[in-house]
């Protein structure tokens, strides 16, 4: 597979193919003579990891050739203010996709600004209705780091239907809803998490298994099936200064069918992700 280096699922190179179907997607709606697809990313103020995450995700539209216009504002901007231009995104039709930046600062309240936006361009899918209709199993837009997930199950080639899931971790953002989108998929999920007893006899039973909980290399062979794939959500940073995810890479690659390394893994496809989420909406919009 392209995107392998052996056992190593590799979601940086899963997401610079997907970005090339994309291009050719946008260049026929060009050469057609429609507009190109927008999303609106709103940051306020001036955290040095938002600025990192909006450069990279503007790069990522130019190499689409989605428009990516930003709404920076001041760190003092009132909650009104922020949600006035939530509104104007809203209210705007060339806009297709709307990004809140997080985090918010501390005076700001994330989850009435969330609720602001539009469920239709909501592409980082954290509205309630569509978080609503995830569980309801409805049409919506999926968190990106899940859908993420979703897409380099399907590069390893991994037989989601009928196939026991394990999802280490319980969070809002990734271990629940990949959870819902496995069990869409027909798996049979296990979700644990800090309080789950015997937790190696759990994920040794998994053919998918998630780490999402967040213990630098805290997954070792010991916790894995053989022949399972094994996919590392985790971003720790270790005394050395090197980056490492909750699965010890090297200690379980001898018996995984496949396993995503940090960094290069699950990162770059959570950008892909929302890029794939916003070329979605803007379907929809223009049929």
């Amino acid at each position: 597979m392209e995107c392998c280096e052996g056992k190593l699922l590799y979601g940086s190179l899963l997401s610079e193919k997907l970005k090339r179907q994309m291009k050719e997607e946008v260049e026929g709606y060009r050469a057609n003579g429609l507009r190109v697809p927008r999303l609106d990313t709103i940051l306020v103020g001036n955290d040095p990891s938002s600025l990192s995450y909006i450069r990279g995700k503007k790069k990522a539209c130019e190499v689409v050739g989605i428009e990516n216009v930003v709404h920076h504002l001041p760190a003092d901007i009132s909650q009104k203010g922020l949600e006035d231009v939530i509104f104007a995104c809203n209210q705007n039709d060339a806009c297709d996709g709307i990004l809140l930046q997080m985090p918010l600062p501390d005076h700001l309240d994330a989850n009435h600004a969330i609720f602001c936006i539009d469920v239709g361009k909501d592409v980082d899918g954290l509205t309630p209705l569509n978080v609503g209709r995830l569980y309801a199993g409805e049409p919506c837009f999926a968190p990106c780091t899940p859908l993420g997930i979703l897409s380099i199950l399907d590069a390893m080639g991994c037989a989601i239907d009928g196939a026991r899931a394990v999802v280490v971790g319980r969070s809002r953002l990734v271990g629940n809803p990949v959870a819902r989108l496995l069990q869409d998929r027909n798996a049979t999920v296990t979700i644990c998490h800090s309080h789950t007893r015997r937790l190696r006899e759990i994920t040794k039973e998994a053919d998918i298994l998630v780490a999402a909980v967040g213990v630098p290399q805290m997954i070792d062979h010991t916790y894995v099936k053989e022949g399972a794939c094994v996919v590392d959500v985790g971003i720790n940073r270790r005394k050395d200064g090197h980056l490492c995810g909750d699965v010890n890479t090297e200690d379980v690659l001898p018996y995984v069918h496949m396993v995503t390394p940090v960094p290069k893994g699950v990162g770059p496809m959570t950008i892909c992700a929302l890029l794939m989420n916003t070329m979605r909406s803007y379907r929809l919009k223009v049929g």
